[in-house]
């Protein structure tokens, strides 16, 4: 196994969009398998729509070294790659004093080599300063190119070429130039979404990448020193035969791919569908309503009252929902907006009403003993949101917060029946068997 980490000296650097271009360069001609450092949803619909292949979280907050190390061998087996996208700046972490779910703790576990883009806009010989200042940092970690960002012009690029061999010993991997056309767009909670029909979208950033030298970045993941991995399944077992029904589209695009892998795992046969596009909620088991983003759909959601009501007798039936983050507040009686307020399942009589920014926090959640879902665990994920949930009734809830905010400050997981409503995006593999409880009760 080889492979590289594009880590960045802070956000906004430009790793997503010059990852991406990458991925999609590189997956015509090679299998690339594409990873995100960090709790993040939205840069691995672009890592997945680039290569074709499902990109993955790897978070030693949420994972354990050797899960870490297990995923990477799993998803990566008939890879010629493995393409690792940074979070923040590669040296930032849960510390200030140590590496703790850092980039730079990825790269050291997997014996990863790095490259570091810089944005050089506006610097020459201070770009030299801040390549031998993140080299020398730490010396475990193996800096072996750079990438200068935002690039103006040939003679800027000649005088940062010049500035880099003079003062440092770093290799230039390649020179992005300045594009305000490339540029990925933002929403309230970063990137902007992308699903296959954006496809042409990521097309651009393929010449944004024109200047980066894809044979030496081959030839820099030829000194990966992996340790041993495994490559077997880093799920539990079980042939649960259940159904369950997952809704996808620009209004519940968040999902951990692991949680859906987990639930394949367990036996589960998944059927995806679209509320946005009409569908009605199909018969299944085990309803899983990930997060995205309800409150800019919330007319459309509103009219889909198959669905809607559908999940609400689903509820009444004890059929098991859980919903995250997004899911929650559908589960809700409605959603408050700038454009109004828009009814939703009503399966919690409560209010969910866009608000202040909550997070991004990583959670730790102790079950309840009045959890239908999970039993005994302590599960690991994290919250970011701009929404907040006023009761009208009491619930029991499903989670004591360790760590994190959850829906009071104290506790996550609205309770009623067997359905479970949480702003946590809990990750499977941050606990030995996720879905155990669940299987065992059919």
């Amino acid at each position: 196994m080889k492979g590289i980490v594009i880590a960045g000296t802070g956000s906004g650097a430009g790793k997503t969009s010059i990852t991406t271009g990458l991925l999609s360069k590189m997956s015509k001609f090679m299998k690339v398998q594409a990873f995100k450092v960090g709790p993040d949803f939205i840069d691995p619909m672009y890592h997945s729509l680039a290569t074709g292949r499902p990109a993955r979280n790897l978070d030693t907050f949420m994972m354990s070294e050797g899960k870490i190390r297990n995923l990477v061998g799993y998803a990566s087996n008939d890879s010629n790659i493995c393409i690792i996208e940074g979070v923040r700046g590669l040296y930032e972490g849960l510390s200030g004093i140590n590496d703790n779910s850092s980039t730079a703790e990825i790269a050291k576990i997997l014996g990863f080599p790095v490259i570091l883009i810089v944005n050089a806009r506006s610097l020459t010989r201070s770009a030299a300063a801040i390549v031998n200042g993140f080299k020398s940092f730490d010396p475990d970690v193996n800096i072996a190119g750079v990438i200068f960002n935002g690039v103006s012009n040939q003679q800027h690029e000649i005088k940062l070429r010049e500035a880099t061999k003079k003062y440092t010993d770093a290799e230039i991997i390649g020179v992005v130039r300045y594009e305000h056309d490339h540029a990925i767009g933002e929403r309230h909670l970063g990137l902007k979404t992308i699903n296959e029909k954006g496809k042409n979208d990521i097309k651009p950033l393929e010449s944004l990448v024109d200047g980066i030298d894809i044979d030496r970045i081959m030839d820099i993941a030829e000194s990966s020193c992996v340790p041993d991995v495994e490559y077997v399944c880093p799920y539990t077992i079980h042939n649960s035969n259940l159904k369950a029904a997952i809704p996808m589209d620009d209004a519940y695009c968040f999902y951990y791919r692991e949680n859906i892998e987990c639930m394949v795992a367990a036996g589960m046969s998944i059927r995806t569908f679209s509320p946005l596009a009409g569908d009605s909620l199909p018969d299944a088991d085990f309803y899983y309503l990930g997060g995205g983003y309800p409150e800019l759909f919330g007319r459309q959601l509103s009219d889909n009252l198959d669905f809607l009501e559908g999940l609400k007798n689903a509820s009444i039936e004890k059929k098991k929902i859980l919903g995250e983050c997004g899911g929650l507040m559908t589960m809700c009686s409605s959603i408050q907006n700038e454009d109004g307020v828009f009814s939703m399942s009503g399966i919690f009589d409560s209010k969910s009403i866009m608000s202040t920014r909550h997070g991004p926090n990583y959670v730790i959640a102790r079950t309840t003993a009045n959890n239908p879902m999970f039993d005994h665990m302590t599960i690991r994920g994290h919250e970011f949101h701009y929404s907040k949930i006023i009761p009208n009734s009491e619930y029991a809830f499903g989670y004591n917060m360790e760590r994190g905010i959850g829906i009071d400050g104290e506790s996550d997981g609205l309770i009623l029946n067997n359905s479970m409503g949480s702003y946590m995006h809990q990750h499977a593999l941050s606990v030995d068997d996720w879905l155990g409880k669940i299987v065992e009760a059919n």
